[in-house]
This record gives C-alpha cells, structure tokens and sequence, in this order.
C-alpha cells in the first residue's frame, strides 16, 4: 500500500475496511468503506459497499 493517501485505491480502503471489521472496529470500518464508496465510479457498487459495512451508530439494536 502506498503511503501517500492521494494513491489509495478503492480497494485499498476496503481492504483496510475489512481489516477494521475482524478487528471489531465496526465505526471505523465504515468510515473507510464511505471512503471506497466515493472513490467508486459505479452507483450500485457505492450502494453495495455502504450496504455492507452500515454507520453501526444508526442500526438499532434488538433486545
């Protein structure tokens, strides 16, 4: 990975978004997804990267 974040790639971000999740990092997990979502030039895989990894501070939790 490059250490300049102007190289970064979309999947560079969610390669570190993923790192993120099995670290049970989950809000910062989805900051970096947010990031490979506008990096993306496709809508449905800006969609589909945010439906992954979802603001763990907006889901509701069930008892």
């Amino acid at each position: 990975m490059s250490s300049d974040p102007a190289d970064l790639t979309a999947a560079d971000y969610l390669d570190s978004a993923r790192e993120m999740t099995a670290a049970d990092r989950p809000y910062l997990a989805h900051l970096l997804a947010e990031e490979a979502a506008q990096r993306t030039t496709s809508p449905a895989t800006a969609a589909a990267i945010r439906a992954t990894f979802p603001d763990p501070t907006t889901r509701k939790e069930t008892d």
